[in-house]
């Protein structure tokens, strides 16, 4: 994997074996992901397996997870979304947008119950949040939490629907965010519901262009019941929600890098062995030209991601920060990834080859989790001071 200014020489002994070890399974395990994206289908014999290897949540401590550091988190997304961003995007959602809410604002009882069983790949989580009337406004939810029988500790009953959701119709249980009504102000609160509840139903979205070796559905809600000690209780607000994204966003952050730097090694390889005019393309300047501009361009993206892992290591990292890291790093594996697909030629639009479909899936990529104009509009507020969402 490119790697200009020898960033590899700075990781610690657990990065190195990390990464060896990501790169060990998707080279050993993953042999089919092309295929898995021309059907539409995940390959969900590899959630267990990805359990074994403690790429869940890994950066956590406590209840059999690894606590590996947050480079070596970011490394570990890197490799996966290198294979295809919807082994990341699994990995991610499981670990930064399920576990860690569960880690950071759950019960003990909670943590015990679903983090062994989540870190293992013996349960699957998905997220709440996107509505269908609400994407980039998520704290105009319309999904409520209502007290069960007149008092909160009866329970709740949850109304309300979620769309977009990564893993719902093969989730055992759901980070539900809603708006609870039995408190003055409607706070919003995360909710744990298991998906065999009464009134659940998980459809799967069809047809996807982008992201296809990735599950994807909705999760409807309907008078469905809840215990009151299925409520996450250390957090009320959007800062709930919002947390996680900036959990999954910087792995984003590291995954975008992995993908253009896979689409760059399949470029230069097929550069220095494809001839025209009796010799390879890549001795032609133009193509040179495009390599040179893509391994820049790439190499400030590594070079961001891994300053991000500085700045979360030491408690300083912002969301701020890891807007502008995801919103340039996705960016930058969008554009590279057309540059490789027009390098390749007519070879590049087969399945043959990687580039078109990173090309396709980083449309997904650049939309979810904030999308580039919403973290463009982040930036812009906390560069002057003035917000324009309003």
């Amino acid at each position: 994997m490119l790697d200009y200014f020898d960033m590899e020489s700075t990781l610690s002994q657990e990065e190195r074996l990390l990464v060896d070890s990501a790169r060990s399974f998707i080279d050993g395990e993953v042999d089919d992901v092309g295929d898995h994206w021309i059907d539409g289908t995940f390959p969900t014999e590899l959630i267990p397996k990805m359990g074994e290897m403690g790429f869940y949540a890994p950066n956590l401590d406590g209840y059999g997870l690894p606590n590996v550091s947050e480079r070596a988190y970011g490394l570990l997304m890197r490799e996966l979304e290198a294979c295809d961003s919807g082994l990341r995007s699994m990995a991610s959602v499981q670990g930064a947008l399920v576990m860690y809410p569960i880690h950071a604002f759950g019960s003990d009882e909670q943590k015990e119950e679903w983090l062994p069983r989540l870190g293992a790949g013996e349960a699957v989580g998905c997220f709440g949040l996107t509505e269908p009337e609400h994407g980039s406004n998520p704290s105009a939810m319309e999904t409520r939490a209502e007290a069960a029988g007149g008092r909160a500790g009866d329970g709740y009953v949850l109304n309300g629907s979620k769309t977009w959701i990564t893993n719902s119709p093969i989730a055992d249980v759901a980070v539900v965010w809603a708006k609870d009504h039995t408190e003055d102000g409607d706070p919003v609160r995360g909710f744990l519901v298991e998906t065999d509840r009464d009134g659940v139903t998980t459809n799967e979205i069809d047809e996807k262009l982008s992201l296809r070796a990735s599950i994807t559905g909705e999760i409807g809600l309907q008078d469905v019941r809840v215990p009151a000690e299925n409520r996450l209780p250390g957090v009320e607000g959007m800062k709930g929600p919002l947390s996680c994204l900036t959990q999954a966003r910087y792995g984003i952050a590291w995954g975008a890098v992995g993908a253009a730097a896979d689409c760059f090694e399949v470029a230069r390889e097929y550069a220095t062995d494809r001839e025209q005019f009796g010799k390879p393309i890549g001795g032609f300047q133009l193509q040179q030209e495009k390599l040179a501009e893509m391994a820049t361009q790439i190499t400030l993206a590594q070079l961001l991601a891994h300053r991000l892992a500085d700045l979360k290591e030491a408690g300083e990292m912002r969301p701020q920060h890891v807007s502008m890291a995801k919103r340039n790093n996705v960016r930058t594996a969008r554009d590279q990834s057309r540059i490789a697909r027009e390098m390749l030629g007519g070879n590049g639009i087969t399945a043959d080859y990687s580039p078109m479909r990173h090309m396709a899936n980083m449309e997904t990529v650049y939309t979810y989790e904030g999308t580039h104009d919403i973290h463009s509009l982040i930036l812009g507020e906390d560069l002057t001071g003035l917000q324009a969402f309003q």
